[in-house]
């Protein structure tokens, strides 16, 4: 693959939020005390009067959320994925979910990519819990693009969503002239059918350059970006489990309770076919550069190919 313009797709949240704060008035945006780092400082900029700032309190943020959400608005809260998947879980869960509350969760800095921060920063549970919550949209980007669609997709959904972004660039794998993000529907990037990898975020640039590694060793595998983890296109994971034999999924967190488990448990229910799963290993992350860990933690392009080449063999 030639090398493609890279972007964050976290920044790509920051504008989109301001570009919906012009077009709809009832969007508030609130962070806790990391606007600059989450990049909602971009709509802070353009509507400060909408941009509530909770400090270092995130379990009040999402309760302040859904109580904004209660009178009639739209808030997007705003922090690491590790604080809100994880520290304020009880809050999203009891407050928002149960409550099915419209408040827009965006969560920045999810995975190992999140880099020299280390283990404590590095959420990769945030699919897995998020996931377990009745009503929650869960979407993940492949690239800056589609972050934009997203965030604007989710003011549309009625209901509790989560946004994963990412903190390191990736390529883009998406035309901004022609894509359009359909919520709960997978996405074929390539046709093939010498088996499947289904990937999810920052997975997808390299599952498409694991791609044409294959094709190169003639094999053509199909590529699916997945970036609706809740609800899952069960539908699409059937007839690629159908059409090629077998799966290898690919992505960003940790294999338990992740994008793996999820396209296994539609696949044994409805087509078995083995499932290879890439992703963290029942262990925490540590400190590096995103380059170095997603090398570390078998989560490049090579590893992708590799998996797919050991499958395909048998």
């Amino acid at each position: 693959m030639s090398e493609k313009m890279k972007k964050a797709t976290r920044v790509s949240y920051g504008e989109a939020l301001a570009e919906l704060g012009k077009e709809h008035a009832d969007v508030v945006v609130l962070d806790a005390d990391l606007a600059s780092a989450t990049k909602t400082d971009i709509f802070r900029k353009e509507f400060p009067e909408r941009h509530i700032e909770c400090g270092v309190a995130e379990q009040n943020m999402y309760d302040v959320s859904a109580g904004l959400a209660s009178v009639g608005l739209v808030p997007f809260a705003s922090t690491f994925a590790m604080f809100s998947a994880g520290r304020a879980f009880e809050m999203i869960r009891n407050t928002i979910g149960y409550g099915h509350l419209n408040v827009k969760i965006g969560a920045t800095h999810g995975g190992v990519s999140v880099g020299e921060d280390g283990a404590s920063h590095q959420c990769c549970e945030d699919f897995a819990l998020m996931r377990t919550i009745p009503g929650m949209t869960v979407l993940c980007p492949a690239d800056d693009i589609e972050a934009k669609a997203i965030v604007k997709a989710a003011y549309e959904i009625k209901g509790p969503v989560y946004m994963r972004f990412a903190r390191a660039a990736s390529e883009q794998v998406h035309d901004p002239e022609t894509y359009a993000f359909h919520p709960g529907k997978g996405e074929v990037l390539k046709e093939g059918n010498q088996g499947c990898i289904i990937a999810v975020g920052m997975m997808v640039p390299e599952a498409m350059k694991a791609s044409e590694i294959l094709e190169a060793e003639g094999i053509f595998p199909r590529v699916i970006n997945m970036a609706t983890i809740k609800p899952l296109d069960e539908e699409c994971i059937i007839r690629a489990a159908h059409d090629c034999g077998f799966i290898v999924t690919a992505e960003e967190h940790t294999i338990i309770g992740g994008l793996g488990e999820a396209v296994s448990a539609v696949t044994a229910e409805n087509c078995p076919v083995p499932v290879r799963r890439i992703g963290i290993r029942d262990t925490f992350g540590r400190s590096g550069t995103a380059a170095q860990l997603l090398k570390v933690y078998g989560l490049t392009a090579e590893d992708i190919a590799d998996a797919v080449r050991k499958q395909y063999s048998k």
